[in-house]
C-alpha cells in the first residue's frame, strides 16, 4: 500500500499516510472516531494525561472500587496523537481538560464528577456494584 501511495502522492505524503494508518487503524479513521470506538469498546474508559494530579485522582477512585477489570486508560500525553485525540474530546464532550471518564459509554465528567458520582452512589450504579464509604 505505502509502495502505491509513494507513486502516486510522493515518499513523504505516503510515509504521513502510513503514520496515520498505523496511528487509528484505517485510513478514515479520526480521533473521533477514535474516542468513539473506544468508549463504546471498554466498560470504564480515562482519557488521562501521566502527571496530572486530577487525572491520578480519578483513577484512585476506580482503584478503590476494585473493580474486576481495570479501567482502560488512555494517557494522551504518551500519544503522539494525545493532542488531536484531546481537541476531539472537547468536540464530543465540550471540554479539553483531562481527565475525561467515559462509563458504559456515557461520558461521566472530569475529576470532580468522579468523586461526586462515587459518595453519593451514582458511580456504584452505573458499575452495578455495591457502595463504598471511605474514599
Amino acid at each position: 500500500m505505502v509502495a502505491m501511495l509513494g507513486r502516486r502522492i510522493g515518499v513523504a505524503a505516503a510515509a504521513a499516510a502510513f503514520i496515520a494508518l498505523a496511528a487509528f487503524g484505517s485510513a478514515s479513521s479520526t480521533p473521533k472516531s477514535f474516542v468513539k470506538s473506544t468508549v463504546s469498546a471498554h466498560d470504564v474508559v480515562i482519557f488521562s494525561k501521566s502527571y496530572c494530579p486530577y487525572c491520578k485522582r480519578a483513577k484512585a477512585v476506580f482503584k478503590e472500587l476494585e473493580l474486576k477489570k481495570e479501567p482502560y486508560v488512555v494517557e494522551l500525553d504518551q500519544r503522539e496523537d494525545g493532542s488531536d485525540i484531546q481537541d476531539a474530546l472537547s468536540d464530543i464532550v465540550g471540554r479539553r481538560t483531562v481527565p475525561q471518564v467515559f462509563v458504559n459509554g456515557k461520558h461521566l465528567g472530569g475529576s470532580d464528577d468522579t468523586v461526586e458520582a462515587y459518595e453519593n452512589g451514582k458511580l456504584a450504579k452505573l458499575l452495578n456494584i455495591g457502595v463504598k464509604d471511605d474514599l
